[in-house]
């Protein structure tokens, strides 16, 4: 009960000082760029009609304006800004829509040229949103990191553990996929609430209160050289599914709360 008391309470702290930067303002779009990538298969006729405004468009909904992502292209909502060091808070829920699965992303420490990952995205680091895999590690571009794991009981893929090996891993080594420690989504119409948490090279995925997920070392691989990757802009996704963002902001942090790493 102390550690949850304690956890709270930083939270608590850390939610006040969200108002230094609230990336949605609640009206517009103008501090990001919309990138439209590659179709969907399978609709792609969908995504000859979409457009920038189409994909990523402000709605009401429950009384309050909401960033709407259509899903129906695989396109990025992208920051101008680089963001090093900081705390963001997002809150999200899915629609009715699918064009094949409820899937997307919040990509951090994005570098590099649209299209770099997977023919839309920059290189970057995932924090998973995907239906039923929230939370979950996916490292795109040529980006890496360790994490301390276990393989699951099929043997097909690792999962977080905070009393496991660590591992590193990468396109070439273990995979691109780490899975979250522990499934805490709500149910599909439901608020779900993402902390994450940059510092350094480590990371930190929060899902709706619970620690799912601790990246560290995160990095670069070029020509065999690993270099650290510690900032960058922030991508949203559209990949599949209709979703909604009620609000999104970001505080600078001087560490990562001990509580979350234990």
């Amino acid at each position: 009960m102390k550690n949850l008391l304690s956890f709270l309470a930083l939270c608590l702290i850390a939610t006040s000082a969200f108002s230094q930067q609230q990336l949605f303002n609640g009206k517009n779009l103008k501090n990001w760029d919309i990138h439209l990538g590659t179709p969907i298969t399978g609709f792609e006729d969908l995504a000859k009609k979409a457009t920038p405004e189409s994909t990523y468009s402000i709605t009401k909904l429950e009384g309050q304006k909401v960033i709407h992502i259509s899903g129906d292209i695989f396109a990025s909502l992208a920051t101008k800004e680089e963001f090093e060091n900081y705390h963001l808070h997002l809150e999200f829920k899915w629609g009715e829509k699918v064009y094949g699965k409820r899937n997307s992303g919040l990509l951090y420490h994005s570098f590099g040229p649209f299209g770099a990952a997977f023919g839309t995205w920059m290189a970057c680091i995932e924090h998973q949103l995907m239906h039923e895999n929230l939370g979950d590690t996916y490292l795109m571009g040529n980006t890496c990191c360790q994490v301390k794991s276990k393989m699951g009981n099929m043997g097909t893929a690792y999962f977080y553990a905070p009393d496991g090996q660590i591992s590193t891993f990468s396109e070439e080594t273990n995979g691109r996929s780490i899975k979250k420690k522990e499934d805490a989504e709500k149910p599909l119409g439901e608020w779900n609430t993402v902390d994450l948490y940059c510092f350094g090279q480590t990371s930190v995925h929060v899902v709706n209160g619970k620690v799912v997920m601790v990246n560290t070392n995160c990095s670069t691989i070029e020509n065999g050289k690993t270099t650290p990757l510690t900032k960058g802009k922030i991508q949203i996704q559209s990949e599949g599914g209709e979703f909604f963002i009620r609000k999104i902001e970001i505080a600078d942090i001087t560490e990562i709360p001990a509580e979350l790493l234990k």
